[in-house]
């Protein structure tokens, strides 16, 4: 299983509705923060795989919230994959903030698209070679 966590996201005044809570849709945007950076901290980058000619778009998105997050709160989000990715790959979410309190949880399935045209195609094997190192039997 390989996870990551991304700290120190603080929560802007745009962020937030009319009741100073962080609007339902922001979730999305720190999912893929959390993503992104998870991705780079094994030196893999959407970038590269991008002008290699792989896509990676959204297929679905689940999202939970338990307690609102708050103007100026500073949040982490957790990444956890449970798989080794095939034609699509599952991201689950934690968001905590500065308290350590659970406010929201979240899964993104994504799947990996070939640019040229667009036909769903396997994960690149060097995202697979990075990954494999944290799905080894115990």
């Amino acid at each position: 299983m390989f996870t990551y966590e991304v700290k120190g996201i603080r929560v802007r005044y745009a962020d937030t509705d009319q009741m100073g809570y962080v609007y339902y849709g922001n979730y999305a945007r720190y999912y893929e923060i959390g993503r992104v950076e998870a991705l780079r901290s094994i030196d893999f980058h959407y970038k590269v795989m991008e002008d290699e000619g792989v896509m990676m778009p959204v297929y679905e998105n689940h999202s939970r919230y338990l307690k609102p997050a708050r103007y100026d709160d500073l949040l982490s989000v957790k990444v956890i994959l449970k798989e080794l990715p095939g034609v699509r790959v599952v991201f689950q979410y934690e968001i905590r903030n500065q308290e350590n309190i659970l406010l929201n949880t979240g899964e993104t399935t994504l799947v990996f698209q070939r640019r040229d045209n667009a036909k769903l195609c396997m994960a690149p094997e060097r995202l697979l070679e990075k990954l494999k190192p944290f799905f080894l039997p115990e």
